[in-house]
């Protein structure tokens, strides 16, 4: 199956400041786990976690010290080079999300896809990718979901709240939780942190 590019390939040189801005807030100490404690604090010890468009490792790493069993995915050559070199005993797999296939991989307690995956799949594939996250839960499993709705750099796109509840529920997922940040703020105009599961 040929993949289309994703807007985050497409984008090129314009996005390389992403996974050095992230691997030089680890090296100061920073707080960087706010994704992963949100999934922490919802999944169950030792939870099986997927963890697509991982990109410098950060989210992956934090939820196995917190004892989970997570499979990594980043299709982007550079951002696994510098999850290697901040994280040596992290693997990840070179694929983007609809390269997973549930026969292959598994199927997963949790499917995250945070920092923005959402707004750079693929020109016209977040049905599809929807579809293909659905197929890697558990049946009791749930997805989490973080993104600007807005465009926030080279290559994004604006994907409104309601067009994504749309496309959950065209893809056999329904809307568990909509929150305003990673600490469960209200709901606001410009970021949105969503939980879903299947319909």
């Amino acid at each position: 199956m040929t993949l289309p590019p994703t807007r985050w390939e497409l984008a090129g040189e314009d996005n390389r400041g992403y996974g050095v801005h992230f691997a030089d807030s680890v090296a100061r100490g920073v707080d960087v786990d706010g994704e992963a404690r949100f999934v922490d604090a919802m999944a169950a010890r030792g939870s099986r976690i997927l963890d697509v468009g991982s990109g410098m490792g950060r989210v992956s790493a934090a939820l196995r010290a917190r004892g989970h069993d997570v499979v990594a995915t980043e299709p982007d050559a550079d951002l696994r080079a510098q999850s290697l070199a901040t994280y040596p005993d992290l693997p990840v797999l070179p694929h983007q999300a609809l390269a997973l296939d549930p026969d292959e991989v598994g199927t997963f307690d949790v499917v995250t896809l945070v920092g923005n995956v959402m707004i750079f799949l693929g020109e016209g594939t977040e049905r599809r990718v929807l579809e293909r996250v659905r197929d890697l839960l558990r049946p009791d499993g749930r997805a989490v979901l973080g993104f600007h709705l807005t465009a926030v750099k080279a290559g994004s796109r604006t994907y409104p709240a309601d067009e994504l509840v749309a496309d959950a529920e065209a893809s056999g997922l329904r809307v568990v939780h909509r929150f305003g940040s990673y600490e469960l703020h209200e709901p606001v105009d410009d970021y949105a942190v969503w939980v879903l599961a299947r319909a």
